[in-house]
């Protein structure tokens, strides 16, 4: 039988200046995948590819078919624009 009980998620995605985050009620065996379709993140930003942004939960990257539990915070991660070596050695120089 079914468990029917609904648990929380929040769904958070940062921009440059911006951090959006939105809570979803999802039934409990739902994947990260089915939460961020059902949460409209994808309509609003549709700068977000899941074939190329990755996602984790509270900063572990995991794979769209992950389940996740009552209180998990799904991450989308934009992909990065500077290598962090490039950018270190910059601030290097700079200082």
């Amino acid at each position: 039988m079914a468990d029917d009980k609904n648990i929380t998620v929040e769904i958070l995605y940062i921009e440059p200046g911006s951090q959006n985050s939105l809570m979803l009620k999802m039934p409990q065996g739902s994947s990260i995948h089915e939460a961020i379709y059902c949460s409209g993140v994808l309509r609003r930003f549709p700068e977000i590819d899941l074939t190329v942004n990755k996602v984790g939960i509270f900063s572990k990257i995991c794979s769209l078919d992950t389940l996740f539990c009552e209180g998990d915070r799904i991450e989308i991660y934009r992909p990065l624009v500077t290598d962090p070596k490039e950018a270190r050695r910059r601030r290097a120089i700079e200082s």
